[in-house]
């Protein structure tokens, strides 16, 4: 089950099955469809969760996001010399067009995710890291310092046949022409839209596939998702709707999973602009200077609202106040900061403070198919800002137009543009399952030839909390 759900439950329901013999199917209706079947082509759970399928990487994360043995054995800084890891690979493990598994087989998979060129491939891990054969079954992996995350970041590859990783591109791995890896399960097809389909690896060193056929079926729908489990056309779902669980929690029929997710889900204010496009004066015109840069204002929203309200109305009970950046089970997470509180009134003196007795106008931008009640959030936190004044609105699109106008490219001097939005959803998680790598994608200033910052859309910017990060 590891393997079925990987990275895409949250909240998971399965229809109760008097067996796991191998002669039995699985079908897995899907919220979220994959971006590609190529695993090192874009760093998202999805991609990910159907990856691990057929291909797998050196060091597995666990559910608590600690780093397991898989493709490698054992892995340690050298005793003299603490800027180079040693690897040392697992034995006698098979591709499944019956090559050897060796060192050459990483050496090729790693220079192929490093020249993946999209938003956030899997690669971006990979950067200012040089991989050294050591022998068949050893690698070395030199960086410019001290990196104590080394395990955490090897789990993040996928590894393909060597052959496959220098000759093969993306599509090719879409087309399935590509896909010899070492998972326990066989890429069939992937017809987009409809199904990913996968067959046991009958040669595969570890335990065995118990399903004759693994079948995800993308239903975008969270009706349609949960009816397809109810009426037995599909045996799992993911994304399970927030509303139904109290029902589905009753039904003897039914399994329900649920567990903390590492994603944090937070709105990104433009505090960078003097003129920001969506931020206006009560009556229309442009709101100069743009309020959002002022941090009582900032404070003032977060204290407008209410957390533990979005939880329990909005999420049924299927969700965690977030405090900061890295939930409590993440390494990093800080239980002695002070609780965020929730306190409109003290909101709505800030605001006056700040010079915005009155308020301002202001639109919400979000996604409507990418979060769990992704749109009911944004709706809720406009309802909440205009309580202090701060008379909100809300715009939605699909996730495909949406991230590309929260980060529309990089200008002539190599920094990300400016999002189109004023105030806009995100959420992320620790890959590495570490607080301070959350950081450093989210809110370090953009610098992606050192990996940092990359997920800065809020173009957040502060030296000194940079430096700490390099400390």
């Amino acid at each position: 089950m590891r393997r079925v759900c990987g990275t895409i439950c949250g909240v998971a329901a399965l229809a109760l099955m008097s067996g796991t013999a191998i002669s039995e199917e699985l079908t897995l209706g899907i919220g979220t469809e994959p971006s590609s079947i190529d695993p090192n082509f874009y760093n998202f759970p999805q991609n990910h969760a159907i990856g691990d399928h057929w291909a797998e990487t050196l060091v597995l994360k666990d559910n608590k996001q600690n780093a397991t043995p898989l493709l490698a054995t054992s892995w340690n800084p050298l005793p003299n010399d603490n800027k180079v890891w040693e690897f040392k690979l697992r034995k006698g493990v098979k591709f499944t067009d019956g090559s050897p598994f060796t060192a050459d087989d990483v050496l090729a998979t790693h220079k192929y995710a490093l020249g993946v060129k999209t938003g956030s491939p899997p690669g971006r891990y990979q950067r200012n890291k040089e991989l050294t054969k050591i022998d068949d079954y050893t690698v070395h992996i030199t960086t410019g310092s001290a990196y104590p995350l080394m395990d955490k970041e090897m789990a993040m590859v996928h590894i393909v046949q060597k052959d496959m990783a220098e000759t093969k591109v993306t599509g090719d791995y879409n087309a399935g022409t590509a896909n010899i890896g070492t998972g326990p399960y066989k890429f069939v097809e992937w017809v987009q839209g409809e199904r990913v389909v996968f067959e046991p690896n009958p040669d595969y060193y570890g335990e065995k596939a118990k399903w004759s056929k693994v079948t995800f079926r993308p239903i975008k729908s969270d009706p349609a998702r949960l009816a397809a489990l109810l009426s037995g056309a599909v045996d799992i779902i993911d994304y399970v709707p927030t509303n139904d669980l109290g029902e589905l929690r009753k039904n003897p029929k039914l399994a329900l999973t649920e567990f903390p997710s590492n994603r944090v889900i937070y709105f990104w204010p433009d505090q960078s602009r003097y003129d920001s496009p969506y931020v206006k004066n009560n009556d229309g015109t442009p709101a100069v200077p743009n309020p959002l840069r002022n941090i009582k204002v900032r404070e003032a929203i977060s204290l407008a609202i209410n957390r533990k309200a979005i939880v329990e109305r909005v999420m049924s009970g299927a969700g965690i106040e977030a405090e900061q950046m890295s939930p409590e089970f993440i390494f990093g997470s800080n239980p002695k900061l002070p609780k965020l509180k929730y306190d409109p009134d003290r909101a709505k003196k800030l605001l006056a403070e700040a010079g915005w007795p009155d308020g301002f106008q202001l639109t919400i931008h979000g996604p409507n198919d990418r979060y769990v009640n992704d749109e009911k959030v944004s709706e809720t936190w406009a309802q909440m800002l205009t309580k202090i004044g701060i008379k909100a609105k809300v715009v939605t699109m699909p996730k495909a137009t949406y991230f590309g106008k929260t980060r529309a490219g990089e200008n002539p001097l190599g920094l990300p543009d400016i999002p189109q939005f004023s105030f806009f959803m995100m959420g992320s998680g620790s890959n590495l399952g570490d607080g301070g790598s959350q950081l450093q994608f989210s809110h370090h200033a953009y610098y992606p030839l050192k990996n940092m910052g990359v997920g800065n859309r809020g173009r957040y910017n502060n030296m000194n909390v940079d430096a700490l990060m390099w400390a």
